[in-house]
């Protein structure tokens, strides 16, 4: 499959930015190509934009951003959208959905039921907030997918020991995100959000001898009933961060009931598909043609 090169003459209004081409993308190009639907897709390593440029070749265009990493996802957002580009997601919702302290903090402000958790910028007062939180705890880089650098922390040996290695790290890494570790059933529920409406949703367990429930740490997934709770609370934790296409993961708690831990932008559904039988795929192409037609 060939990118674009950016520069040549183009008919599509469509495009498709990714800078490592997984299932999710290849899916979405299928579906489209299925339905004699021309999606262009750019490589992002590929990509050149001159900033101050008057060209009008991505004004208006709709580009659906699925950069894996944050900072190309959010600064390639940034430029097409100075360029005119109707970005899917927006740059706010890059932004804020890509950083853990940043969003959580958008949720509380709305209302919405996330774990407890604090932040610090020092290994001390690090662990002065977790004699306050309590033990276990979770600690979690505020960028960051797939469950890595994300650590239980279930007594004060090894929450100084893991405090002391994230000094020496990139200073990203010595913002202290922490929250408490949740009671809850082995699984978390993944939905699937495209604009107003949630498509699917899954239950990720976690895998054997593991707490976390990535599936690329060896969960397993079962679909999920879309309850009158779930939808309303994944709509409006979409809507607090304009997302047009999202992933809203939540947990389980009997205190509390669901509990949002995370707003993805860029999400994974690959596992969604395989367990519900949604083509959410061809759902984000349709969302893509609507936008484009607006």
């Amino acid at each position: 499959m060939g990118t674009i090169k950016i520069g040549e003459e183009q008919s599509s209004s469509l495009y498709i930015l990714f800078d490592s081409i997984r299932w999710e993308e290849k899916s979405i190009i299928e579906s489209a190509k299925k339905n004699n639907i021309d999606i262009k897709p750019i490589d992002c390593k590929e990509l050149i934009l001159f900033l101050n440029s008057e060209t009008k070749e991505f004004k208006d265009k709709v580009v659906l951003q699925r950069c894996i990493s944050y900072f190309k996802s959010i600064h390639s957002t940034a430029a097409l959208e100075g360029l005119g580009a109707q970005m899917i997601n927006t740059l706010y919702t890059s932004i804020m959905c890509g950083n853990k302290l940043f969003s959580h903090m958008e949720l509380q402000k709305q209302g919405i039921v996330t774990p407890n958790a604090f932040c610090s910028f020092s290994p001390a007062s690090a662990i002065e907030g977790i004699h306050r939180l309590g033990y276990p705890a979770v600690i979690k880089p505020t960028i960051g997918s797939w469950g890595r650098l994300i650590g239980l922390l279930n007594d004060e040996e090894a929450a100084k020991a893991v405090l002391e290695d994230r000094q020496h790290m990139f200073p990203i890494y010595q913002i202290n995100y922490i929250e408490e570790f949740v009671k809850r059933p082995p699984r978390d529920i993944r939905a699937i959000v495209i604009a107003d409406q949630v498509v699917a949703a899954i239950y990720r367990y976690s895998g054997k001898n593991e707490w976390k429930t990535n599936m690329a740490l060896g969960g397993h997934a079962e679909a999920c009933p879309i309850t009158k709770d779930l939808e309303d609370i994944c709509i409006r934790s979409a809507k607090i961060f304009k997302g047009d296409i999202v992933g809203v993961d939540l947990m389980e708690n009997e205190a509390h009931g669901l509990l949002v831990h995370e707003v993805n932008n860029t999400t994974e559904f690959k596992n969604t598909v395989r367990v519900t039988g949604i083509d959410i795929p061809s759902l984000i192409v349709d969302y893509m043609i609507k936008i484009s037609k607006k």
